[in-house]
């Protein structure tokens, strides 16, 4: 049902209301991807007995968001963004509802799938920035695309603190301490599903069709959605062909997967790392704390502050990224972001046996990953004609997700040949050939932002 007259619609309006609600959205969903990268390495360890599985959940999670991107971004251009939204987020409800089982049970496998159908979750949150776009004006694309990703910074920064909270709300209701935090991650996915299924009306994907095409419908209804599906339907080499016609495309998807890999593969490790760290520490060094205790409370309490101060930097300052993105240039804010990875690696590498510099090289990991992710993003939305738009984005998903869950398999691999100082320097020394590849094109003509 409209939510007022569709000859008497105001897109800016629209688009301010859209905003909002994605906002919210991502803040509530927010706290199941935090829970599940600050424990989620440890589960794996503790359930499969073995540290050769540490990097399996965020492996499974990436490419299974990875895998669906493309179909969900499918189901948003045939039935607009609501529908995509909402089938991500219920998805990841029910797979943070599989991690508690598998946690109470024991069950490696059932953490496996309650992994994978999170990271339709992860999926669902990308497509959600893209949705910001839809209806922006050009020179607020970045401001606005921004915005949503920097809501998801309260809800994912509180998600690794949770653990302590959770953990009493797990034995309050007979559960695993562990498992406690993704009690919180049900409830804030089915809230932000709700919240998306009943007030994100009009669609914003919709009514920017019909705005396009000189009509102006509210995009929600029944026949709208149908008309919106068949004719549009796009295949995966229709995207790749669509990126390939634009060499800004290219630019802006290679720096948006290879900044996602980068991230993934040091993030994933960390809390790995910091558990040993924190374990062998002898009294009085660095952290202080009688080794023997891997799984103690001292560790979970380390990992999650590091992998929340990493959140906020990957989103706290999204607002700024945004700015930058629409001021200083699109391609001068992925440089920018590439520069930030790079320093990111050399202090978390070098800094590997003091936690302190191991934290401010993920806050610095976090900030460039942001500035890549917000700028390149914003370039590959306006890159291509608006009717490739959506099918590109979900090419754009689902290479960030393969990024992703590339980067955190081999990076147990890798840990395991030359540790972590190694894993970071072979994570800088990509983050170096891409920003060598973009900042040649900084030269280039400046790309004119598409209708």
């Amino acid at each position: 049902m409209a939510l007022t007259s569709p000859m008497t619609l105001d897109p800016a309006a629209v688009q301010r209301r859209t905003v909002r609600l994605l906002s919210t959205a991502q803040l509530l969903s927010g706290v199941g991807n935090g829970a599940t990268l600050s424990i989620g390495s440890l589960l794996a360890v503790q359930l499969s007995g073995s540290s050769a599985w540490a990097g399996s959940v965020t492996t499974i999670l990436t490419l299974a968001g990875a895998v669906t991107a493309l179909p969900l971004a499918g189901l948003a251009e045939r039935r607009g963004r609501r529908a995509g939204l909402v089938t991500g987020l219920l998805a990841a409800m029910l797979g943070a509802i599989f991690m508690i089982v598998a946690a109470a049970t024991g069950a490696f496998a059932v953490l496996l799938l309650g992994a994978a159908l999170l990271g339709l979750g992860t999926a669902s949150n990308l497509q959600a920035r893209f949705a910001a776009v839809d209806l922006a004006a050009p020179e607020h694309r970045g401001r606005s695309l921004a915005t949503v990703v920097w809501a998801i910074t309260i809800g994912a920064v509180a998600g690794p603190n949770l653990i302590q909270p959770g953990a009493a709300v797990g034995e309050a209701l007979g559960l695993p301490a562990i498992s406690g935090p993704f009690v919180f991650s049900v409830a804030g996915l089915l809230l932000a599903a709700v919240l998306l299924m009943g007030a994100l009306r009009p669609d914003p994907l919709l009514l920017a069709r019909r705005l396009a095409e000189g009509t102006h419908d509210d995009g929600g209804s029944a026949g709208d959605r149908a008309e919106a599906g068949g004719p549009r339907r796009r295949s995966l080499t229709a995207g790749f062909q669509a990126v390939r016609a634009s060499p800004r495309a290219k630019l802006a998807l290679t720096a948006v997967v290879a900044a996602h890999g980068i991230m993934v593969a040091v993030m994933s490790m960390t809390p790995l790392h910091l558990q040993e760290l924190v374990s062998t520490a002898p009294v009085g060094g660095h952290v202080g704390h009688e080794g023997g205790h891997a799984m103690g409370t001292d560790a979970l309490v380390i990992i999650g502050f590091t992998i929340s101060l990493h959140i906020a930097g990957m989103f706290a300052l999204s607002p700024l990224m945004g700015w930058l993105t629409d001021r200083a240039g699109r391609i001068q804010t992925i440089v920018l972001g590439f520069v930030l990875l790079a320093v990111a690696v050399a202090v978390a590498g070098f800094g590997q046996q003091d936690p302190a510099l191991v934290t401010v090289g993920l806050v610095v990991l976090g900030l460039g990953w942001s500035a890549a992710t917000i700028s390149g993003s914003t370039l590959l939305a306006e890159s291509v004609e608006r009717q490739q738009r959506v099918i590109v984005q979900g090419v754009s998903d689902t290479l960030m997700g393969a990024a992703g869950a590339l980067g955190g398999g081999f990076s147990g691999l890798v840990l395991g040949w030359v540790g972590y100082e190694g894993l970071n320097m072979a994570s800088g020394a990509v983050a170096v050939v891409v920003l060598a590849v973009v900042a040649a094109s900084v030269k280039r003509p400046a790309v004119r932002p598409a209708g």
